[in-house]
């Protein structure tokens, strides 16, 4: 998540407007890919393509599945976007600012968990949020983090305007917070528990203060879901087999997990903390109560307005109104002609009746 991904979105999205007829005349097809990267609530994935659980699923109804892994979350992304891939994992706010803001009709087909406390605030010698006043922050830039410290700061009146943002890559957010000057960073997991452990940190928020609100997808093709419906019933078949594994106290649910630890480069422990501050919806019912509840449409706004403050839904975008964002009872955030972001609940629950 940095800011070259961001500013890659922005300039993509002409591009890609060029290539969404093509796009729309998407055919049956038997062969799919799914492109992924490390995260707690993506690491499932993993796991799935290894076992032999996707291939069982794709197998089912006559296509196959590659699944696979992208070391750079950012890349991903671009690459779906780009066509390279049929569906790929990415957070709500990131799928509307990258694919769907570059004209890339896009579906969340699985909405698979939100962060509970993966995401936070840490200061030096500070007791409260309200301490971040007139300090230098450090974020990767036009991130999740940057959208969690802009609601933080708007939990206690204040703005961007009190503060100064400072792009940091993940990759060095740690190192940075360090000196004794650097007194504010925002970050994830597992940064987020090596930075709270420096001497005087604290964590003041995070985001269990705004549940529901950072949301981990697995995103389709919206014309490519619609001429192959096996795609998103395989896709869906598997990870709620996954998910019922891995939430099993039992020998095959700790041979789950410690199989995703490994892959995501820790141990069982390490990773059993990350899951602790994941809401994961391993029940597809809770997913689709998530799903087509009030909250969702509120939290959409929260994030297209942030996206349209911070230029991310396109050059020269004249509202937040640029891009539809469709929900699953038929109402449209923005431009009901332009929807290129849609969450449905049907293939979930289609796996909470045993339909699949």
């Amino acid at each position: 998540m940095t800011l070259t991904r961001m500013s890659f979105s922005v300039a993509l999205a002409a591009a890609v407007v060029c290539m969404v007829p093509a796009l729309a005349t998407a055919q049956e097809r038997t062969e799919f890919r799914l492109a992924w990267s490390i995260y707690v609530g993506w690491m499932p994935w993993s796991y799935a393509a290894d076992s032999g659980i996707v291939d069982k699923w794709a197998e089912k109804y006559g296509i196959t599945i590659e699944i696979v892994q992208i070391n750079d979350y950012i890349e991903s992304i671009n690459q779906y976007t780009a066509g390279a891939f049929d569906g790929v994992t990415a957070t709500n706010m990131d799928t509307l600012t990258i694919p769907s803001a570059g004209g890339v009709d896009t579906t969340a087909l699985i909405v698979g968990d939100f962060s509970n406390g993966n995401d936070g605030v840490v200061l030096k010698t500070a007791e409260t949020i309200a301490d971040i006043a007139g300090r230098r922050v450090n974020l990767v830039e036009l991130s999740v983090s940057h959208y969690l410290l802009a609601r933080g700061l708007d939990s206690v009146g204040l703005s961007e305007r009190d503060i100064t943002v400072v792009n940091t890559s993940d990759a060095d957010i740690v190192s940075a917070f360090i000196p004794d000057d650097v007194t504010a960073v925002v970050t994830w997991n597992p940064q987020l528990s090596e930075v709270e452990g420096f001497q005087g940190a604290k964590r003041v928020f995070d985001s269990s203060q705004i549940p529901g609100e950072i949301i981990d997808l697995t995103v389709v093709n919206t014309e490519t879901l619609a001429a192959n419906p096996a795609f998103g019933k395989a896709l869906t078949g598997a990870w709620y087999e996954t998910m019922a594994v891995m939430a099993g106290d039992d020998a095959a649910g700790r041979v789950a997990r410690s199989a995703m630890a490994a892959a995501a480069g820790t141990d069982l422990a390490g990773y059993e903390s990350q899951l602790a501050t994941t809401r994961m919806f391993h029940d597809p019912a809770e997913a689709v109560a998530f799903t087509l509840g009030a909250d969702l449409p509120r939290t959409m706004e929260e994030v297209r307005q942030f996206s349209f403050r911070h230029g991310l839904l396109g050059e020269g975008a004249p509202s937040p109104d640029v891009i539809g964002i469709g929900f699953p009872d038929g109402s449209t955030l923005g431009d009901a002609g332009n929807v290129t972001l849609r969450f449905t609940a049907d293939f979930m629950q289609s796996a909470a009746d045993g339909t699949l």
